[in-house]
């Protein structure tokens, strides 16, 4: 019986572990080179090349699928609802908890800075905006990761038409579904080159930008990185837990590892979609659900960036002697951490956008610009793991308040 525990733990984390040592060997190696390392950097775009080649059309197939194999379109209106309420609380949660933690420790305190000048910037345009978030002017314009939330409102409309044709559409339905799996198969073949693609990214970036990160953003990283992990761990397992009780902890902790160290080693979260939908579909998440709220959550749910811009906010005021106090500065640091991490995200440049928000709405002189671009750089790795492991959770709740409180006893009990 020990025995058969201890092949049942290799085989639930060989992989993670897999891609913990190739990270820990690819640090080791970048250390060791320095910026010599920076010839290994092909072997690792290669990796991520392949991987974002992949997400736009398994985010296509998918959703597509997912919509028009939903009998009720009403369970559709459900999940949307449900996931963007889970998506704004969530976030309003993450800026709690960073509002706090810089209160105790404040991230600019004692740093100095030289303010360069940004590049010039053009105005935020309000309606051009909008128009560029949800929609692009031709078809082929669809086909690219730079615009994600375009393509996720193409795909469930064209679901939604599947599934309204009646008997014709159920032929593309099945249709959608076999590419379905094709896709995921194909995913799963290439995660098993993701140890020499991560473990050569890593090499690069601490070769390269390691002395980087012991520079003046230090005491700021120091902050967020911390909070970053209480959050991913502490937050994260009540969420398993409001989602399926000690199991749902269990399960949760059990999948979530390869999709987290994938976000790390990628940056991306749109780049984790296909491991998060691997580690949904082994936690138990009905397949209308976790290809819904996972490809969404991956353009508009980013807790991570909630942090982040609390950080970004309070780091600014403290540089240029502000007190970060008062209601209306809470209520304002709220409101960006939200747009920042569930509107703006989905905005080709959001990341960007957001920064600029908090320039402008705060009225700091643009030389502010170039110093939150270098936070969120610094940041970006936690911010990222937590972005995209967020998805996985959210769909859990989803699916609890679809299915019930006893959803995975009766998915383990349906085999």
């Amino acid at each position: 019986m020990e025995g058969s525990k201890k092949i049942s733990y290799f085989r639930n984390y060989r992989f993670p572990v897999l891609l913990l040592a190739a990270i820990a060997v690819g640090c080791i190696v970048g250390v060791m080179l320095g910026p010599k390392a920076e010839a290994l950097k092909p072997v690792g775009t290669i990796f991520l090349n392949l991987i974002f080649t992949v997400v736009v059309p398994l985010v296509l197939i998918s959703i597509s699928s997912a919509v028009a194999n939903i009998a009720n379109l009403k369970t559709l209106g459900k999940i949307l609802g449900i996931m963007l309420a889970i998506f704004i609380i969530t976030g309003f949660l993450s800026s709690s908890l960073m509002i706090s933690a810089v209160k105790l420790f404040p991230p600019a305190e004692g740093v100095q800075i030289e303010l360069p000048k940004p590049e010039q910037t053009e105005p935020l345009k309000t309606g051009d905006q909008i128009v560029s978030t949800f929609t692009v002017p031709d078809f082929s314009d669809l086909l690219s990761r730079k615009n994600m939330l375009p393509l996720i409102i193409f795909s469930i409309l064209f679901g939604m038409a599947v599934s309204l044709a009646g008997e014709k559409g159920k032929t593309v339905a099945r249709g959608l579904e076999a590419l379905a799996e094709v896709m995921m198969k194909l995913i799963s073949i290439l995660m098993w080159i993701a140890p020499i693609g991560l473990g050569a990214y890593f090499a690069n970036l601490v070769g390269v930008f390691g002395p980087e990160l012991l520079g003046s953003y230090a005491r700021a990283a120091a902050v967020y990185y911390p909070v970053a992990i209480i959050y991913f761990v502490l937050f994260f397992t009540l969420y398993a837990f409001i989602a399926g009780g000690n199991k749902g902890i269990r399960t949760f902790w059990k999948e979530i590892l390869t999709p987290a160290v994938t976000a790390l080693g990628t940056g991306s979260s749109v780049a984790t979609i296909p491991a998060n939908l691997a580690a949904a579909q082994k936690i138990g998440v009905d397949r209308e659900v976790r290809e819904i709220v996972i490809p969404i959550g991956a353009t508009i749910h980013m807790d991570g960036s909630c942090l982040s811009a609390i950080l970004k906010i309070s780091f600014l005021f403290g540089i240029f002697g502000m007190p970060f106090t008062g209601l209306d500065t809470y209520l304002t640091a709220f409101l960006i951490a939200l747009l920042s991490g569930t509107v703006m995200s989905g905005v080709p440049g959001g990341g960007f956008i957001g920064e600029l928000l908090i320039v402008t709405m705060y009225g700091f002189p643009p030389e502010a610009l170039p110093i939150l671009a270098i936070l969120g750089t610094l940041v970006d790795p936690p911010a990222t793991m937590v972005n995209a492991t967020g998805d996985t959770v959210s769909s859990m709740i989803v699916t609890r308040w679809l299915k019930g409180k006893e959803w995975m006893k009766q998915k383990l009990a349906a085999g």
